[in-house]
Formats: structure tokens, sequence, C-alpha cells
């Protein structure tokens, strides 16, 4: 799939090639080489929210934090496809993971006095509504858990006990994490959308923003993958984080867990995790 439109009024020479690459569930993600011996990140979809990509480019203009991630730059955006720079297949630097947990500390550091952003966005192809809240607890319960249940593709398949069930919790979260100022989070934090920038140091993609608990970002970091505990150390010693946050992370991994039900027709393993989950709080 090469579409010369592309990269119209960009200046850097004519599309010649369109390698796929793999990840994300919204678009079909394209390395595109030019005639100029240059190369962009093109993602593209039909039948998509026609302000899906201006709010991606809007959240990663949100995470550029000094001393932070790489973040790639928006070169073009429409309502039907978004250009990036190309941040390339380097290999991680030597202090990878220790500068991936600084960059993500520095970003928690940004705050606000509310939960939510200035405009809803999309988790995925399914709007993720932002609010401002000022009780964080409401705000995961209703924004973050049962909002999926709206949502045919995951009410058709949760059983009703397990649907019960999540209310139950998501009734009890005041009692189950503790309280959290809200924080800048990425918020589709899974290890594939952290990558090595062309100098080796850390860098996000796909991202889905707003100002959360810091912990959300960390259940879907760790749930997804055994990454370095050097990430975690140096996360610490500039956002040291309350005693029990790991066992804490599936309970707030079930946002995660729901979006994909939300969005998948058949997806059998993702609700045997979710009853799991859910039924350890019984």
């Amino acid at each position: 799939m090469l579409t010369a439109s592309w990269l119209d009024g960009l200046s850097l020479g004519e599309p010649i090639a369109a390698d796929p690459l793999e990840g994300g569930y919204a678009s079909k993600t394209f390395r595109v080489r030019t005639s100029r011996g240059r190369s962009v990140v093109v993602k593209t979809q039909d039948n998509l929210p026609p302000d899906l990509y201006a709010l991606e480019a809007d959240g990663l203009e949100a995470l550029r934090t000094p001393g932070g991630f790489a973040v790639p730059e928006v070169l073009r955006v429409t309502p039907h496809f978004i250009v990036l720079t190309d941040l390339g297949t380097s290999d991680p630097s030597p202090t990878y993971w220790a500068d991936a947990g600084r960059a993500l500390a520095l970003q928690h550091l940004r705050t606000a006095d509310r939960f939510g952003y200035d405009r809803d966005n999309y988790l995925g192809v399914l709007p993720q509504r932002n609010p401002w809240t000022t009780d964080g607890h409401a705000f995961y319960a209703e924004h973050r858990l049962l909002r999926y249940l709206e949502e045919p593709t995951c009410h058709q398949q949760l059983p009703f006990e397990d649907r019960r069930r999540l209310e139950r919790v998501a009734g009890r979260l005041g009692e189950l994490i503790p309280p959290q100022g809200p924080a800048l989070l990425h918020g589709d934090l899974w290890h594939g959308n952290l990558l090595p920038a062309p100098n080796g140091a850390p860098a996000l993609i796909d991202l889905a923003v707003y100002y959360g608990w810091p912990e959300a970002d960390l259940s879907t970091l760790l749930i997804y993958g055994r990454l370095s505990d050097e990430l975690f150390t140096a996360y610490e010693e500039i956002h040291p984080l309350t005693p029990g946050w790991r066992d804490r992370l599936p309970l707030l991994h079930l946002r995660e867990l729901l979006s994909i039900t939300a969005h998948t027709p058949d997806v059998p393993e993702t609700v045997s995790e979710i009853h799991t989950i859910l039924k350890s709080f019984d």
C-alpha cells in the first residue's frame, strides 16, 4: 500500500516503498522510504473517527518532557492518516532501562489539580472519556472500568456475575487503591509502545494521554512482560511509590483487559483473566 499524497508538501521526495510495521490496533502502519533517501512512519486506516489522528498528535505533543522520553515529531496529520518522524530500528543504549525509568518518573512529576484531560481522546478506536474530576477513585471507576460495560462486545463476552463483580470492585476502589495525585500518563504503556530512538535512548509511541494514577501506567508496562529492574529502581529514585504497588497492578490492569474485550469479539483468554482478577476480590 503506497499513496503518493501521504508526503504532499513535506519536501521529502516521492514515496518509493512502504514496509509494514507491527503493532497498533487502530491503524495500518508503514515505514515509507522516499526518493531522497529519507524515511517516515505513516499510520492510516479507513473508517476511523475523523479526529483520532489529530488527538494522537495532541497527545504526542503533550508528552514532550524535558529530560524525558523521545517522542516522534508529527509531520502531517489528516482525518485519514498521520505522518511521523521515523524512530528507526536502533539498538537500546547500555543505560536504556534506567533512562526509561527516569524518563517515566519525570513525566509522572507533571501533575494537574484534577484527574482527566482537557479533551476526550481514544484508546484503540473507542472513546476515552476524560472529564476533569476531583476524585481519582470515582474517575477510575466510572471512566476506566465501568464505561466498558456499555460496549456491546464487552457486555456480551463478560458473564453476568463478572459484570456484577466489576461493579462491586469499582465501588471498593477507595479501600483497594491508596490516594495518588493525578500525573501525566501515557495511557497505553505496554512494552511494545516503548522502543529505542535513533540514539538508543527510550522513546514512546501510540498513546492515550490523560492525568491519572501513576500506578496505572506501571500496571500496563509490567503486566505484559518482564522488564529490567533497573527501570523501576531508577523510577523510584525520582518518584517513590507507595508500598504494595506491585500487588495492586492486576487490579489496575483490568482497564486494559476490558478495552481488549470491548475491541475484539472472541477473546476467551482475556475474559478468563478478567474473571480471575475479579474473583480474587470476592
